[in-house]
């Protein structure tokens, strides 16, 4: 505990004043540009990969950057901060970021028993991957973005925002020893 004590004390010592006009505009705006819905993998980090200042992305981070359908109960969370961003800050663009090395989809890929882990187990249910007899983890890790991507339109908000051309919607995939990010195939109108 005591490096975030010393992190937080760097912040507001040498961080927090070198920007201080950005976070007294941020006090009173928060007009973020894009939606980043990622892994809670603490190897990803959204900000530091899009170098983007705060109050640029509204982010959302769930085990394996998974995003339910509008449909599925148990979602409620993430589809409020979905809603949220597309109907009442108007976010132009969002992403959905999947990676490399993803603990949740190894664990699918591996067949991994989680007995133990039965709120995992139930969470990982709602992936959706379509899974081939030859998937490596990385054809696993961009199928999940995909499947996501779909289930993003599925959200009543996502869907009159991209029927109204208003926001976009990205896959990519971050590979962590490279720091490379793929795009995901384009999709369906509004999907890239």
């Amino acid at each position: 505990m005591q490096d975030l004590a010393d992190g937080v004390a760097h912040f507001q010592q040498d961080v927090f004043p070198a920007k201080a006009d950005l976070f007294a505009r941020l006090a009173t705006t928060h007009r973020p540009q894009t939606l980043f819905i990622g892994c809670s993998d603490a190897r990803v980090v959204p900000e530091l990969i899009t170098q983007r200042e705060p109050g640029e992305l509204f982010v959302i981070r769930t085990a394996g950057n998974l995003v339910l359908p509008a449909r599925v109960p148990g979602g409620d969370g993430i589809a409020a901060s979905i809603e949220y961003a597309v109907a009442v800050l108007g976010v132009r663009d969002i992403v959905v970021c999947g990676h490399s090395a993803c603990g949740a989809m190894t664990a699918l890929a591996a067949g991994h028993d989680l007995a133990d882990l039965p709120a995992v187990a139930q969470w990982l249910r709602h992936t959706d991957v379509p899974r081939g007899g030859g998937d490596t983890l990385d054809d696993l890790i961009r199928r999940n973005v995909a499947a996501q991507l779909a289930n993003l339109a599925t959200h009543p908000a996502v869907a009159r925002a991209l029927a109204a051309g208003t926001v976009t919607v990205h896959g990519w995939v971050y590979d962590i020893p490279t720091g490379a990010v793929e795009q995901i195939a384009p999709g369906p109108r509004g999907l890239t």
